[in-house]
């Protein structure tokens, strides 16, 4: 049987100041506006940006956002928090996935979205910047203070992995009865807390598993999981592989 080929690593976000993303790709994320899309270098400076994007910052073409930081282009504390966000992304080269955080709209609004951002690697598997997009919540949800709130809530989660997530406790955080955070979680990410809580788990526990070889009975405690056996079990329910068969797969 001939050997496995490996697929290609993304190759390296040209120097800042030109265009990291083809023509029709840039095209494609214009045509979707309540998405923003960007992409940036190793320092967090915009190489590709949509007008989307640029609009919602009053700037009349996305090029204008090329060589720039989240700092420079966004107003106080949004502008440190995403630029403290990119440079977790680059330093750790872990996934943000799906953060609820308020984004800025045309006329200065503030609005509710979900935030991702990926790692972007060279053929080496070194982390040379990083690709994202902020996909707006549904009108009925923009600035809803209970959604302040819920956001309180999901960066505990996120920050507390390693510890016992209780739906009582959770819900105290939100000022919420543990019936009206789940249904808060329901109407936003179509999951309960505690199915969020485990795809959470296991997001993390997936990119560990890629990282160094870090012992899986450590990376079972760092993602809440009182043993081996239990992380095992949990992990399979949601893949279909053990641990060790995702990090030897992902090595191949």
């Amino acid at each position: 049987m001939p050997p496995r080929r490996r697929s290609p690593a993304p190759h390296p976000l040209p120097p800042s100041g030109t265009s990291a993303a083809p023509p029709w790709l840039e095209a494609l994320y214009d045509a979707v506006p309540d998405t923003v899309f960007f992409i940036k270098d190793g320092t967090g400076r915009y190489t590709a940006a949509n007008q989307t994007l640029a609009a919602r910052l009053g700037l009349r073409d996305r090029r204008a956002l090329i060589g720039k930081t989240a700092e420079e282009v966004f107003p106080g504390v949004l502008g440190q928090r995403y630029a403290a966000q990119d440079l977790s992304v680059l330093q750790s080269g872990q996934v943000l996935s799906g953060v609820l955080e308020l984004h800025l709209y045309p006329g200065g609004a503030d609005g509710w979205c979900l935030t991702w951002k990926t790692p972007v690697r060279d053929d080496a598997g070194r982390v040379t910047g990083l690709a994202g997009l902020s996909r707006d919540l549904p009108a009925w949800s923009v600035m809803k203070p209970e959604n302040r709130k819920l956001a309180r809530v999901l960066d505990h989660v996120h920050g507390h992995l390693a510890q016992p997530l209780r739906l009582p406790s959770l819900a105290r955080i939100a000022d919420l009865s543990a019936w009206q955070l789940d249904a808060r979680m329901r109407q936003l990410f179509g999951v309960s807390m505690a199915q969020f809580i485990t795809r959470t788990r296991i997001t993390r526990a997936c990119q560990l598993l890629q990282g160094e070889r870090q012992p899986v009975s450590s990376i079972a405690l760092g993602c809440g999981y009182s043993d081996q056996a239990a992380f095992t079990r949990a992990f399979r329910q949601a893949t279909g592989l053990t641990p060790l068969q995702y990090r030897n797969l992902k090595r191949l």
